[in-house]
């Protein structure tokens, strides 16, 4: 027999610090037993609360999982809007942007290695999910390349074809460095060199 989990009260549970606590519970989970060895339990132990808790916060581990990654895109895609300076040189700006695409990737790797891997295979709501944060760093792309610093240097601004070749480009090569144990901080020259060669001077 094990022991039994600790209920938690409505009010408890409905508590904001617990929904944060699961999601961190999601992420410990994911870095120690990958996404699809992992359970509810697993989370709910590492958020130090209950079953019962994580089902008043989410409808299924996969909701979780779908939740944290949502997240971190975002916080990934704001980073990147903040790290670029618009008054800079155009080649200035997209290595800025590139290092801390790369740095926000590198800052937990499992977590991203899933995002990458896992996600087309979740189905339906994690295939939306896939859908609209490409779609957002799609936008991202050609909103940093649509400044006057761009435009006034016989540039070619990515097309949104382009913009997506560029974001499944750097998706694989991010994924493919962390499974083969590579340091992820390693590609941002490469990938900065691949996007010169596509938006500068003809």
């Amino acid at each position: 027999m094990t022991r039994a989990e600790p209920e938690s009260s409505p009010a408890a549970a409905a508590e904001p610090g617990f929904r944060r606590r699961l999601l961190d519970g999601m992420a410990e989970t994911v870095r120690k037993h990958g996404y699809r060895e992992a359970t509810v339990a697993d989370v709910v132990r590492e958020a130090r609360t209950s079953r019962r808790t994580f089902y008043e916060h989410f409808s299924s581990k996969q909701d979780c999982f779908i939740e944290l990654l949502a997240e971190r895109n975002s916080d990934t895609i704001r980073q990147i809007y903040q790290a670029v300076d618009p008054a800079a040189a155009w080649d200035i700006q997209v290595r800025q942007a590139i290092e801390a695409w790369i740095a926000a990737s590198q800052h937990d790797p499992t977590i991203t290695l899933a995002w990458i891997r896992d996600i087309p295979a979740l189905g339906d709501d994690a295939r939306e999910l896939h859908r609209t944060t490409g779609d957002a760093f799609v936008t991202l792309i050609r909103n940093l390349t649509a400044t006057p610093q761009f435009q006034s240097a016989e540039l070619h601004p990515p097309s949104r074809a382009m913009a997506t070749i560029l974001y499944g480009g750097y998706r694989e090569l991010i994924a493919s460095t962390v499974e083969a144990g590579g340091d992820i901080g390693e590609i941002v020259d490469v990938a900065v060199e691949t996007a010169i060669a596509l938006i500068g001077p003809r």
